[in-house]
């Protein structure tokens, strides 16, 4: 391995830490940069045209050469052109050349625009394919000012790193810094960025860091130890954040992130599976990814300190229940601003439907759900039946808006054997209970209006063999599940998979003025913890204080007489209540909230 080379090139740090791929200068030129250490001769190919590249060192290679805009290029591996690891274009999909992206070139118009604010956001989680029927970035933005109308503060976009082939969730990436090509590319993407923010909403984008899509392992790997097998992954080889040569590839993944939020104007990122994350070095990549997202949200020190930035929003999905990852990192923690409460859409299911198969057998009384009204975190360091051991932390330190709650996700609805949503019947208490809860809360596309659409699980494998493999694999998945039994489960790979989950849009009018409602009185709720909750476990009734006001769900098979002496029925789910002697008659499976 050659040192770093001297002079001004090393620029006062290792070679890894200057910026990756393609960075146009102001003088129409653009730097390109590789790391590269499996490969003997590294070159630049240029709309057509070889260049040699220098070594500086640790691997890395860099050119300097006349480029602008829209230039396509592809890094010369003894021979053999390959697109960029660090590429934030890929115009002909996974196996296409790379091509340059100038931000310099984005039209923005947001420049009022300070962030979401925290203590008071409404997420919307967005699946770019499949929200309109053109399944583009651009397609979305006549949508965006109903959202903020209906109370949404900011969309979360599923992921949009380049993916195999046109259709797909995303968790497959490839590209980790490229705005998918079938949704619009780079310039799609800042057009939505642009169009959300005029309208009053942030935007925050899912972000896959805990391993590369399969049908780009050989290119990637080609470069260098991008990947180790020093840790497993459900998906193969973990990304390599602690073994030897992970310097470059983690300021691979840091670049990525900063650079979404720096030159897209992202307001914040979802980090996909931190369980999944493996890292033991003393600076856990999880932690030093929200820092440099954060910093990217800061303007830079020409427009000096008192210019103000954007507050910028980092959300952890994490299987660990452990409150570290939303500790500030003063405090010993990972710094994530927030989390997904996944068991708190648990409590909820299985007490509305009574499933009780795989990870909902731990759920299923109202005690769960009153816990969970505290924290949304169980077990919290009690006994796990599933995993046979105590499992997580308690939570009570971290305020509740760090807690992101849900009814449905893309998770809880395609990770299902037909992709069904939430049955009809139990919709209107569900949203009633996370809509009202002290968390943030966080609507699926589609359910504000009662979609009936399924979200599938959907590919367009580019490789026959992967493609296979997801097929089978998915039909193996549900063979053992009761509730599937005599199900077909949809061919992930089949065109009309992906099209029978876009959204129709067929409104439900009487459920749709529920959201309405639900957000309206959302915004009147003191933000903090909730005060007192109390339940009735063979009732099956659940009573939480907020402030003066006390929402009451009936989990129950039965009406129920609730007290209500000198307060009124502010909101009620569909039918959910009727004047009663005594108080109020609450109907089964319905909410109410007193005030």
């Amino acid at each position: 391995m050659s040192a770093p080379a001297a002079g001004p090139s090393t620029g006062g740090g290792y070679p890894w830490e200057r910026p990756h791929g393609a960075t146009p200068q102001r003088d129409g030129r653009t730097v390109f940069r590789a790391w590269a250490p499996r490969a003997g001769r590294v070159e630049l190919e240029l709309d057509g045209d070889v260049v040699p590249m220098q070594d500086a060192g640790f691997g890395v290679h860099e050119a300097t050469v006349a480029a602008a805009h829209g230039a396509d290029y592809r890094f010369v591996l003894d021979g053999d052109p390959l697109p960029d690891p660090s590429s934030r274009w890929q115009p002909e999909g996974l196996r296409g050349p790379s091509r340059v992206v100038d931000p310099a070139t984005f039209t923005w118009t947001d420049d009022d625009w300070r962030g979401v604010d925290r203590s008071a956001s409404v997420l919307y989680e967005l699946h770019v394919g499949t929200f309109t029927p053109e399944g583009t970035f651009d397609a979305a933005i006549e949508h965006l000012p109903g959202l903020a109308e209906l109370g949404v503060t900011a969309i979360e976009l599923m992921p949009v790193a380049e993916f195999p082939g046109a259709r797909g969730w995303g968790y497959d990436g490839v590209f980790l810094s490229a705005a998918q090509s079938s949704y619009g590319g780079p310039e799609g993407l800042a057009r939505l960025v642009d169009a959300a923010h005029a309208a009053g909403l942030g935007v925050l984008l899912d972000v896959v860091y805990n391993h590369l899509g399969a049908s780009g392992v050989q290119a990637i790997e080609a470069f260098g130890p991008y990947l180790t097998e020093k840790h497993d992954t459900f998906w193969g080889k973990a990304v390599n954040y602690d073994d030897e040569d992970c310097d470059p590839v983690r300021e691979w993944v840091l670049q990525s992130a900063e650079g979404w939020i720096r030159d897209f104007h992202l307001d914040g990122l979802r980090l996909d599976a931190i369980h999944a994350i493996s890292d033991d070095s003393a600076r856990p990549i999880v932690g030093e990814i929200a820092a440099r997202a954060r910093a990217a949200g800061r303007p830079p020190e020409p427009a000096g300190p008192g210019t103000p930035g954007r507050e910028v929003m980092v959300v952890a999905e994490s299987g660990l229940n452990d409150p570290r990852v939303i500790r500030p990192r003063s405090e010993g923690g990972l710094g994530c601003d927030g989390v997904w409460a996944d068991d708190f859409h648990h409590a909820v299911r299985v007490l509305l439907t009574g499933e009780k198969e795989g990870y909902y057998a731990e759920f299923g009384a109202v005690a769960d759900l009153a816990k969970a009204f505290r924290r949304p975190v169980l077990p919290d360091g009690t006994y796990s039946t599933s995993r046979r051991r105590r499992f997580g932390a308690p939570h009570d330190d971290r305020p509740v808006e760090q807690f992101v709650v849900f009814c449905m996700n893309h998770d809880q609805v395609g990770n299902r054997a037909v992709g069904d949503r939430l049955p009809r019947e139990v919709r209107p208490l569900a949203a009633f209970l996370y809509l009202l809860s002290p968390f943030t809360p966080m609507l699926f596309q589609g359910e504000e209006y009662g979609e009936d659409a399924p979200f599938l699980f959907f590919t367009d494998h580019i490789d026959e063999e992967i493609a296979v493999a997801t097929r089978e694999g998915r039909r193996r998945e549900f063979a053992a599940f009761a509730a599937f039994a005599g199900e077909e489960v949809p061919d992930p790979q089949a065109p009309e998979t992906f099209e029978r989950s876009k959204l129709t849009r067929r409104e439900d009018p009487e459920l749709a003025q529920l959201y309405r409602d639900l957000l309206r009185v959302r915004r009147t709720l003191p933000t903090g913890d909730a005060g007192l909750v109390e339940f009735d476990e063979e009732a099956g009734i659940l009573r939480v204080e907020r402030g003066s006001h006390v929402l009451v769900a009936n989990f129950g098979d039965a009406s129920s007489l609730v007290a209500a002496d000198g307060v009124d029925v502010v909101l009620a789910t569909p039918g959910g209540a009727r004047p009663a002697e005594g108080g109020v008659l609450i109907a089964a499976r319905a909410g109410i909230l007193l005030g």
